[in-house]
């Protein structure tokens, strides 16, 4: 299916970079979401365990904590929380790393057909060709990430300019590091040079990759919120009634399964909203890539020429 093509390498200021976002996001969240679920269905029943774990070990715990010295065996569910969160922490680092490949393939794939669609085997053909240097880029990437924190804790203690300098701090290394995948991916970089060519980029336009990511990430952020307003509405009023008549919603069944399918909830909308935040570090990309080498206006203007 033909769709209107929005032309990704271009010059834009920050105004424009968001514009072209949303009206991106507004075309592709259907087909990506497609794309998201197929190689994301495992890893959705996974997010359903690991909650299902986390609830029962939570409440297991809470409603069996000792009192008045009464000994009460909570082993079993200290296990259930223990395990979901082992379980949590792997599930985030892989679907962090799948989620994140995909945004950027499917974004490569799309500047690639000019509005044809993207087919999901397309989308999966390149995050494979480049497997061995997703994994080493993301561990480097999360050792960074430690790092960045340290530095970060560091300088938040100093009043007011410290907390401003911190956010700073992070969403220029969400930048550096989005810049980076994408150097990495579309420009067949290796890691360290793709760490080098994202170093270069954000350092050249700092500001305009700091603001980027700050401003979509806010109104994804509102999003995200907006769209579990419904079901967190729901949970509320079912929690109001139940206290209401009497319900015991620690031991209740039906309140445990619907804490868990709000926390997996929670949890999927969460991995999608890597992806989101990726498409901005992609946009992002094309448009400073563009500003910087100028590739697609020369092609431009030899294609003009050449008509002539």
């Amino acid at each position: 299916m033909q769709h209107k093509h929005i032309p990704l390498k271009r010059q834009r200021d920050v105004g424009e970079i968001i514009t072209v976002y949303f009206e991106f996001f507004k075309q592709n969240f259907k087909p990506f979401l497609n794309i998201f679920i197929s190689y994301n269905g495992l890893f959705i029943l996974g997010f359903l365990g690991v909650s299902y774990l986390l609830v029962t070990g939570f409440v297991g715990t809470f409603v069996n904590t000792p009192v008045y010295g009464i000994d009460t065996d909570t082993s079993n569910y200290q296990a259930y929380f223990i395990g979901g969160i082992i379980g949590f922490i792997i599930l985030f680092v892989v679907t962090a790393i799948l989620n994140y490949s995909l945004a950027a393939a499917y974004m490569i794939q799309y500047e690639k057909n000019k509005g044809e669609t993207v087919e999901k085997s397309q989308v999966w053909e390149t995050v494979k060709q480049n497997l061995g240097k997703i994994i080493l880029f993301i561990v480097l990437m999360i050792l960074m990430y430690f790092l960045v924190m340290v530095v970060g804790m560091v300088i938040s203690f100093i009043p007011l300019l410290g907390t401003i300098a911190y956010y700073i701090l992070v969403l220029a290394y969400n930048g550096w590091m989005g810049l980076s995948f994408m150097a990495m991916i579309n420009d067949n970089k290796e890691v360290t040079d793709a760490f080098g060519e994202g170093w270069k980029l954000l350092k050249s336009f700092f500001w305009k990759s700091v603001l980027s990511n700050l401003v979509i990430g806010m109104l994804l952020g509102i999003l995200m919120m907006v769209v579990l307003m419904v079901p967190g509405i729901l949970i509320g009023v079912y929690a109001f009634h139940s206290l209401d008549t009497g319900v015991d919603l620690a031991n209740s069944a039906v309140a445990n399964v619907i804490w868990t399918l709000a926390l997996a909830l929670l949890l999927i909308l969460y991995t999608l909203n890597q992806s989101m935040i990726q498409f901005v570090n992609g946009l992002l990309y094309y448009s400073l890539h563009e500003e910087t080498y100028n590739e697609a206006t020369r092609e431009r203007i030899e294609n003009i020429g050449a008509g002539e």
